[in-house]
């Protein structure tokens, strides 16, 4: 609806998710399913990539920094009750060479079941103290039993020493025996960084695709819109204004562009990411994961609200900055205005209070999310502290690694962005399914003036122009015309006068095809003009109104519209009839002269001969001329009334004027009443009569 501005009120979407309206988006990105299916397939190997960084920061901690093992006393268990533990943890285990010892690698620890691994402590089975494993390729050659103090050999030749005791070693030996954690290390940095290039380029690549499909799909989108804007009739743009139009075109489009490339596929990423982590979780540790996740009833209950509040905040803050659009454009628009009748203080004053909402919704929408963004913050701090305090314990007992925890921490932190990001994409969401439904409205919008199912144009067009008991009404039950009958040979000229309201300019927009009429029928050369294709008759039909529109860019472009002529010299015989060639060529660049916007560097009558070079540029058998000269000086209307006198010879003329002087030499003069026509004939004959005609005249002269 329109507001006070004119400006358009968003309206709550009754499903947010409009699946309708996703169904018919998606027919437009038919023809790019090749690169959204490579976004699609980059994103998966992306959030892979980011899933594996924080696991291989565990793989480096707890395979190469601190690995270490733990014995275990089987001589202080039965002889079943040693058998039992063997059988049930063996494939944990390693065997010293001699077959007394055994050692459990700390990786394995997760393996004992917590009740066996609190018994196996409690009765000095699992020893506290932490060994070393040195293969035999990194052992030190010299002193080593001295230097080593007592060790276990396994039965691969490698040994195992107390943790403390790497301490007595020099530190090339101790570089010697930790050769392998050092290139395990090594390698596994080198893959972090080729991790982390390879995201870099496949990043890249995934952000041109969404941008080359989504810019692709939106001029797909903003042409369709467009076609269906220009096939409209001229009642549609009654009912619509410009800037509405123009917002259609440009900043919903761009919202459906933001909810392509910001939702549709990164939202996958958001939700692969999310599932990879609750799975990495549980695959850690899963007792400490379900503790992580009493927080998520909490964290979806106030993104719920987050997204509710925030969506409120954001249509209102689009709705302010529409009003400010609309406001600027009709002000800029009549600036000359504003300042004639000295309104600068009230227009200023207006604004004011417009900009003023527009800063109150923008700090609400600020409000909402300075909430937010601190609380998820806070969340994810009180996340991280609660790991370190029950996950800090388990490491303490052995029963989670260090390197698992440091990940988890990692994992969790990267579990609250998709969750931030997502509820960021609601809205983005809303907005474009707003924006989604209001295109396609226009674009749902049937043609009032249809092309005709059956084409029909005669074997010659000659400009025979027939009204056959015509009535016509901008609004039901408000008649404009009633029962107009009469027609225009073909080289005749035609005047039609009458008073302000009497339906002139009415017959104009039947003539061009501009509405069609309620009843009866207009006939060109014996066809109805609802049959008449309508690119043929608009050929055919050219029209010079009162009030110019001036294209941006030069003369010659204003004149031909990007029409092309095989003839070189059509638009300066165009010109040069229209007597309109002289003051083009007074100009310095002649035809390529540059007029700006709306032809603010041409004078009125300047602007009105152009108006006619245009309409003569196709050569149209049919010319009709609404109040061409009702604005121009003396001078240009001599220039206008001899242009006519010229072109009208073999060409059907209308001629809508006010200044009955203009139309005395007109073959014929049709002179409308309250939407009828009351009286016809050459001048002479309608003053002699002393009807309406006569008493207009008498009026114009007195004027």
């Amino acid at each position: 609806m329109y507001g006070e501005y004119g400006y358009i009120e968003e309206g709550k979407l009754g499903k947010p998710y409009n699946f309708r309206l996703l169904k018919r988006l998606s027919h437009y990105a038919v023809p790019y399913t090749k690169p959204i299916f490579a976004a699609l397939i980059l994103t998966i190997l992306i959030t892979l990539f980011d899933l594996a960084i924080p696991y291989l920061t565990k793989i480096a901690i707890d395979r190469y920094i601190l690995a270490s093992w733990y014995r275990i006393d089987l001589t202080k268990l039965t002889g079943e009750a040693a058998k039992g533990l063997t059988d049930k943890y063996g494939d944990a285990l390693i065997k010293s060479r001699d077959g007394t010892q055994y050692f459990i690698s700390h990786l394995k620890m997760k393996a004992l079941d917590p009740a066996d691994l609190h018994a196996y402590r409690d009765r000095r089975i699992l020893s506290s103290t932490r060994f070393y494993r040195i293969e035999p390729q990194t052992q030190p050659d010299i002193g080593a039993d001295r230097e080593m103090g007592p060790t276990h050999e396994m039965a691969d030749g490698s040994i195992l020493i107390a943790y403390s005791r790497l301490h007595n070693f020099p530190k090339k030996d101790i570089l010697k025996i930790r050769s392998g954690d050092i290139r395990g290390v090594t390698r596994v940095a080198l893959v972090f960084i080729f991790l982390l290039l390879l995201t870099f380029g496949l990043s890249y690549a995934e952000y041109y695709l969404l941008e080359f499909t989504g810019q692709h799909i939106m001029q797909d989108i903003r042409l369709k819109l467009f076609q269906r804007m220009q096939g409209q009739a001229v009642r549609f743009f009654d009912r619509h204004p410009v800037g509405r139009l123009v917002t259609r075109a440009t900043n919903d489009i761009e919202n459906l562009n933001e909810m392509f490339r910001s939702v549709f596929i990164t939202v996958f990423k958001d939700v692969f990411l999310l599932t990879g982590i609750l799975a990495i979780l549980l695959y850690l540790n899963w007792r400490l994961a379900m503790l992580s996740f009493l927080l998520l009833p909490f964290i979806f209950g106030l993104t719920f609200i987050f997204s509710t509040l925030a969506r409120e905040a954001f249509r209102e803050l689009r709705t302010t900055v529409a009003k400010i659009n609309a406001f600027l454009q009709e002000r800029i628009t009549g600036m000359r205005i504003i300042q004639l009748f000295v309104r600068e203080k009230f227009q200023m004053d207006t604004f004011a209070r417009i900009n003023r909402e527009n800063y109150l919704a923008g700090m609400k929408q600020i409000r909402v999310f300075a909430v937010f963004m601190p609380i998820m913050e806070l969340f994810s701090s009180f996340a991280v502290a609660l790991i370190l305090w029950h996950g800090g314990g388990k490491v303490i007992q052995e029963q989670l690694t260090l390197g698992a925890l440091v990940a988890f921490i990692s994992y969790i932190q990267m579990f609250f962005k998709p969750i931030r990001d997502i509820s960021e994409k609601y809205n983005i969401m809303q907005s474009a399914m707003a924006s989604t439904e209001r295109i396609f409205e226009f674009m749902d919008h049937d043609a009032e003036i249809p092309e005709p199912e059956i084409p029909q144009t005669p074997l010659k067009v000659s400009g025979h122009l027939a009204f056959q008991d015509v009535s016509f009404g901008y609004e039901k039950n408000r008649p404009v015309l009633s029962h107009i009958s009469f027609a225009v040979k073909p080289g005749e000229t035609v005047a039609i006068v009458g008073a302000t309201g009497s339906g002139k300019t009415t017959l104009v927009n039947l003539m061009e095809r501009f509405y069609d009429p309620d009843a009866g029928a207009v006939l060109l050369d014996g066809v109805d003009l609802r049959k008449w294709p309508k690119q043929l008759l608009h050929e055919n039909i050219s029209l010079v109104m009162q009030d110019v529109f001036i294209f941006a860019g030069n003369l010659a472009e204003n004149i031909s519209l990007g029409r092309e002529f095989s003839d070189e010299n059509a638009l300066r015989r165009a010109a040069e009839k229209a007597n309109a060639l002289a003051f083009i060529e007074r100009l310095p660049g002649g035809f390529q002269q540059d007029i700006g916007e709306g032809g603010g560097t041409l004078s009125a009558g300047e602007r009105q001969l152009l108006s006619f070079a245009r309409a003569l540029a196709a050569n149209p058998r049919v010319l009709i001329l609404d109040e061409a000269t009702s604005s121009v000086d003396p001078e240009t209307e001599g220039l206008i009334q001899e242009a006519v006198s010229r072109i009208a010879v073999n060409r059907t003329t209308l001629v809508v004027a006010h200044r009955l002087s203009t139309i005395r030499n007109a073959d014929r003069i049709l002179v409308m009443h309250h939407g009828r026509i009351v009286e016809q004939g050459r001048h002479d004959a309608l003053m002699k009569r002393g009807g309406i005609y006569y008493k207009l005249n008498k009026l114009r002269e007195a004027e």
